[in-house]
């Protein structure tokens, strides 16, 4: 029997064998996707971390509150303004922020940037054998096994005493961009037959400067205000509670003591999941469907009505999804998305791409009141846009491939990644992380072989 016939032939029987009647998740009261049935996360554990906030419980009833992100007790407005004002990059300041609970002061600041930097380089047989060699389609993919190769390298590899956790947190966070820059180096050369362009990474430049540098090299070149805007997205993609899916992945695969690479890679796996990390992409194909489709891009009732199309699966993925709008937490604004967007405008005129911004301006005006007619006159249900709703148009004034969109995620949300594992195996208080499940499928009497027939 041909392979295609044979799954076929068990898809339906597979299929019945995981259907669950949904009254039955009512009985039990279960929290579908650790949420409680106000769709608020369901208290799993506790942090010194991150904060995020968008709602307050008053008499019992969930209260949507404009969108906070704490780094540390810090705002991420604070944070952001402090180095956008002193017109200097931050990446390696909020990994510092992150990983010790206090800013740098200069020279400490001084010390951790010279240090990460000299942690970029990969050793030239990892970079032919797990990189050039094998071959990859996905950033992701590619990042995730030579992720699980630096384990080779390491010579304490399961050690998971602080020292030696915060040991290898930092060279993964500092070999994170070059992992991913040389892997798209190399899908593009064996896939897309562009010349492979490997080069070193320089110590004197910024996270983000570097990055681009890798990807791009001097004959490219990028402006300052380019540099500006990637670094901010590193910064404000850094780190969202332990809470958000790729976060919690990492504490509970790092509950079980595993390595840190084993760790690290289950988070990417979960970050390349399209509910996660991938959102950015499908808002900017949304946003593409709509420049082809409205041919006045000012007019308020044509793009009204075509994203009342999109609402009634009428166009774009006929998915029903306006991509980029709503979170999990925030309700009536996510803080992140209002930082990127104020320097989004600028890199756009500088781009002359202001047409498309004030397009996508529009659209993030009209989605809740589209969205509420759409619901009906007694929705309650408020909406808002969130970081990856004007992300990806900046990755795309940056002259940036979509394979890297999420790849750049990663880049950022490693070193969130990485704290939260030593939170989660310093804590006084751990325990393998073992959530329940109510077997619901029934009773069965074993049957002889001889004796079962067809179904």
């Amino acid at each position: 029997m041909e392979q295609n016939n044979y799954i076929q032939k068990l898809e339906d029987r597979v299929r019945e064998s995981c259907q669950i009647d949904t009254p039955l998740f009512e009985k039990y009261d279960v929290k579908r996707g650790l949420r409680n049935n106000d769709g608020t996360g369901v208290l799993v554990g506790l942090t010194n971390i991150c904060d995020v906030i968008g709602y307050k419980k008053e008499d019992g009833k969930v209260m949507a509150i404009p969108g906070k992100l704490l780094y540390r007790g810090i705002e991420i407005e604070d944070i952001t303004k402090g180095f956008q004002e002193e017109k200097r990059h931050g990446f390696d300041e909020t990994v510092f922020l992150l990983l010790t609970g206090h800013l740098p002061s200069k020279d400490e600041l001084k010390e951790f940037s010279e240090y990460m930097a000299s942690l970029r380089s990969l050793p030239d047989d990892f970079v032919k054998d797990m990189i050039l060699s094998m071959k990859g389609k996905d950033v992701l993919n590619i990042l995730a096994r030579s992720v699980l190769g630096l384990y080779i390298l390491d010579d304490n590899p399961d050690n998971i005493s602080l020292p030696n956790m915060v040991r290898q947190s930092l060279n993964i966070i500092a070999k994170f961009p070059t992992i991913v820059a040389y892997s798209y180096q190399a899908l593009r050369h064996l896939y897309q037959g562009k010349t492979l362009s490997i080069r070193h990474p320089r110590p004197e430049l910024t996270p983000a400067q570097n990055f681009l540098y890798l990807i791009k090299g001097n004959n490219q070149g990028f402006s300052r205000l380019e540099s500006d805007l990637l670094d901010l997205m590193l910064v404000l993609h850094a780190e969202h509670g332990g809470g958000n899916n790729s976060s919690f992945t990492v504490r509970v695969t790092s509950s079980s003591e595993t390595d840190i690479y084993s760790a690290v890679t289950s988070a990417i796996g979960s970050l390349k999941g399209p509910l996660h990390g991938g959102a950015n992409v499908r808002v900017l194909e949304m946003m593409e469907n709509i420049k082809a489709n409205v041919s006045d891009w000012t007019s308020e009732k044509e793009v009204t009505e075509y994203l009342l199309k999109i609402l009634n699966k009428k166009a774009n993925d006929f998915s029903g999804k306006i991509y980029g709008i709503g979170h999990a937490v925030y309700t009536i604004s996510d803080p992140r998305a209002a930082i990127l967007k104020a320097k989004a405008r600028e890199l756009a005129i500088e781009k002359g791409r202001l047409d498309e911004f004030e397009l996508y301006s529009l659209v993030e005006r009209l989605t809740p009141e589209v969205f509420r007619v759409f619901k009906g006159e007694r929705s309650a249900k408020v909406v808002c846009i969130n970081v990856d709703f004007y992300s990806g148009f900046v990755y795309s004034c940056l002259d940036i491939s979509q394979e890297l969109y999420t790849p750049l995620f990663a880049i950022a949300r490693v070193s969130g990644w990485c704290i939260h594992r030593i939170e989660e195996l310093t804590f006084s208080a751990k325990r393998l992380i073992r959530p329940a499940f109510k077997y619901v499928y029934g009773d069965q009497k074993y049957v002889p072989l001889d004796k079962r027939i067809n179904n």
